[in-house]
């Protein structure tokens, strides 16, 4: 799956040297897990300023004049979406999408009717995922594909309604499910699907309750939607379908999708749902299925791969600026006060670490993409001493998969498969207490988890129209015969991408970007290690 590295000179020789952990890596440039340093005799270079390539299955030779052209060439073949007419051959018809009240009488040369409205997006049309060009792999978050860091495009396909398309709306059944933890948005999608399918002149719309759950376990029936139906929903958090973690096997699913003849299915989830909804996709293209699988990325940890943002993301801290302001003034107002907050972030800090940005309360920022020490000369305890002696009071902003290498491990799993994670935030909480209470100093730790509130919270105004676009989008793109793809934004564009790009590894905060250091800049916090 790496690239296979033939180039010659003061750059490391060793693949796995400056190639290290590409996949796992690919664009957010972490490299700080089981990182080496990127050494050769005449240089040497921390880790995170290594080189990265970013194709995996294309043998580059970067003395090979045409390897841009190659590895384009992968990059095109790996972002071509999956249509379903890859496995029928079908004819497109005229969209039945238009937002042109009085269509033109002029025809074409054989004298259909044409819709004279420019809405439409063209089948080529493409958005460049990446604009900046670093000139060097020194730079602060430089993403380089070969040692000089050349300028390579990267185009995805661009989102939004065809001119034609491959279903005839009235006889299309559109199925809509969440998945997954609770999050900001899930019924502003729910909502926008729905107003966009009868948009095209589908009338027959369901929901499956409670997750990929509601296609097998008896007693939950599909909820018929409709726009009278779900036109406040979007007023309220939570989801509308109900979510659950977990589900039937894949064949199991598509029986299900099989007997109720469903055309096309919208996919409400994250990096797990998305894994789901791809083997679904699959099973039906192996079945010979005409099924357009669509997912929309849900999660508020903002942990997935190649996009600026999901949805929930923005809410989830701006409401978590609440818990921090909270423990901010908690602190403030005790004698030696600390305020600890932990936040959401399975896989990634990006929650803690733009909260403690727009706060601009946070003392100390804790993610897991930065190993840290509590104990020491060096660690966080000793920092907290220097605070509460040089400010009176501190505030901690520490995302829940932080400091994991500290704690006892669980070995538990939840229904999705993910490990359930130790209580960093509890053991903080604890270990502060002790350590000033050993070393005499009195400290009042006040701690807040405000997790399940955020979940639970309705979306704002920046997610709330995040997730109409996305709505719409998904429609749009199942209408054009995709499948097998998600609607998302990236590089401030709305583009498809192709499912199995984006759940290669979770998208992780990059400890060399410009983001983390303005972070650092706000906290004044030191290297805890």
């Amino acid at each position: 799956m790496a690239v296979s590295l033939k180039s010659s000179g003061s750059f490391c020789s060793t693949q796995l040297q400056w190639l290290h952990s590409t996949r796992d890596r690919l664009l957010y440039g972490s490299s700080h897990s089981n990182a080496k340093e990127c050494t050769c005799k005449k240089t040497k270079r921390p880790a995170p300023l290594c080189v990265k390539a970013t194709s995996m299955k294309v043998e580059l030779d970067f003395n090979d004049p045409s390897w841009k052209q190659k590895f384009q060439e992968d990059w095109d073949k790996r972002f071509n979406l999956p249509r379903i007419t890859d496995i029928y051959d079908l004819k497109p018809r005229p969209t039945t999408f238009s937002l042109k009240k009085n269509r033109s009488p002029a025809g074409d040369e054989n004298g259909t009717p044409m819709d004279k409205w420019n809405g439409y997006v063209n089948n080529d049309d493409r958005a460049l995922l990446k604009v900046i060009k670093y000139s060097s792999p020194n730079s602060a978050g430089a993403e380089c594909i070969d040692p000089d860091c050349s300028w390579v495009e990267q185009w995805v396909h661009r989102a939004g309604p065809r001119k034609e398309i491959y279903y005839e709306p009235e006889e299309v059944k559109a199925a809509i499910v969440t998945c997954g933890g609770l999050c900001p948005g899930l019924n502003d999608v729910i909502r926008q699907i729905v107003f966009t399918l009868e948009t095209y002149g589908v009338k027959n719309i369901v929901g499956i309750p409670f997750g990929y759950r509601g296609f097998f376990e008896k007693g939950l029936k599909e909820m018929p939607l409709s726009r009278h139906l779900v036109e406040n929903i979007n007023l309220a958090g939570g989801s509308f379908l109900g979510v659950s973690r977990g589900g039937a096997k894949t064949s199991e699913i598509v029986d299900s999708i099989q007997a109720r003849r469903i055309d096309m299915l919208f996919v409400l989830g994250g990096n797990g749902t998305h894994a789901g909804a791809n083997a679904i996709h699959e099973e039906c293209r192996k079945r010979k299925l005409k099924v357009s699988v669509v997912a929309v990325p849900k999660t508020i940890d903002n942990d997935i791969l190649l996009m600026d943002k999901t949805f929930g993301f923005d809410t989830a801290v701006e409401e978590a600026q609440r818990a921090i302001n909270s423990a901010y003034i908690e602190a403030r107002s005790a004698y030696h006060g600390i305020g600890l907050v932990k936040l959401m972030g399975r896989s990634s800090g990006f929650i803690a670490m733009h909260a403690s940005l727009s706060s601009g309360q946070v003392d100390v920022c804790l993610i897991p993409e930065v190993p840290f020490t509590l104990d020491g000369e060096y660690g966080v305890l000793r920092h907290l001493e220097h605070l509460l002696k040089t400010k009176g009071f501190c505030v901690i902003c520490v995302a829940e998969a932080a400091g994991q290498e500290l704690l006892q491990k669980s070995g538990a799993t939840d229904a999705s498969g993910n490990v359930i994670l130790s209580d960093i935030g509890v053991h903080m909480q604890q270990k502060i207490k002790m350590h000033f209470k050993d070393i005499g100093v009195p400290a009042d730790v006040k701690y807040i988890d405000p997790t399940y509130m955020v979940r639970a919270c309705r979306a704002n105004a920046s997610d709330a129209i995040l997730c109409t676009v996305l709505g719409q989008n998904a429609v749009h793109g199942a209408f054009a015969g995709f499948s097998g793809i998600t609607s998302c934004i990236c590089n401030t564009h709305y583009v498809y991408l192709p499912i199995t790009e984006v759940i290669t590894a979770p998208k992780r905060v990059n400890p060399n970007s410009r983001m983390w250091h303005r972070c650092l800049t706000s906290t004044g916090q030191p290297d805890f290690h």
